[in-house]
């Protein structure tokens, strides 16, 4: 049976594009049954509808609070029977009941080296930190932010004379790819989120994946 993806996208729906690129070439043997988002002009929800993918917006405006909001939301995700939730470029903080409601299933990708610099401008705290290396972590979420167990991370060198703009676009190389990755592993249950828990091949992960120069996941490398 295929495994069923739900994405959460704010923006221009790169990371999106890299899944539905992936799903459609055979490398992911999944299918994206909806994508959803806070901003309805969003680039990200364009993508979905050129690729025949239900794309449903909200607008925060309309709710009375966040929790009201992420209720109605998630009852639209529930509805496609998502076996895993991805955030790709969600730019919300979700409630923790949502985060709850789908506990084990819902994954985000954030362009540091977690746990560095959760929240937003991670290029450029990197650079002000003097930082030598950089990098994107694919997580588990829970209620606090970015701070969910991570399952993989790519990582790459700050070069003199980067700044913050060429170093987001430098990363996007390996982000695409870790993403990408990182669902093959789960939808192929080489990785399983359990309790909090993310098992490797069956054995509690004492340490993030890494994503190699062939693209694949391993630990310790």
């Amino acid at each position: 049976m295929t495994f069923r993806l739900a994405v959460l996208a704010s923006g221009r729906g790169s990371n999106l594009r890299a899944l539905i690129q992936a799903q459609e070439s055979g490398v992911l043997d999944t299918r994206i049954v909806g994508v959803f988002s806070d901003r309805p002009a969003c680039a990200a929800l364009a993508i979905a509808r050129e690729h025949g993918i239900p794309a449903i917006a909200h607008r925060p405006a309309d709710f009375g609070s966040r929790e009201d909001f992420d209720e109605s939301m998630f009852n639209e995700i529930e509805g496609v029977q998502p076996d895993l939730i991805v955030c790709a470029g969600y730019m919300r903080l979700i409630s923790r009941r949502a985060v709850e409601r789908f506990k084990d299933r819902m994954i985000n990708i954030h362009p540091s080296l977690l746990p560095k610099y959760p929240g937003l401008d991670t290029h450029s705290r990197a650079l002000a930190s003097g930082d030598r290396e950089h990098g994107a972590s694919v997580h588990c979420v829970i209620p606090a932010l970015d701070s969910g167990p991570v399952i993989a991370q790519a990582k790459m060198p700050v070069m003199a004379g980067d700044d913050s703009e060429s170093l987001a676009r430098r990363l996007l190389e390996r982000e695409h790819p870790l993403l990408v990755q990182s669902v093959k592993a789960i939808s192929e249950g080489g990785v399983e989120l359990r309790h909090g828990e993310i098992l490797w091949r069956g054995k509690t992960l004492q340490s993030p994946l890494q994503l190699n120069d062939l693209d694949q996941l391993e630990e310790g490398k």
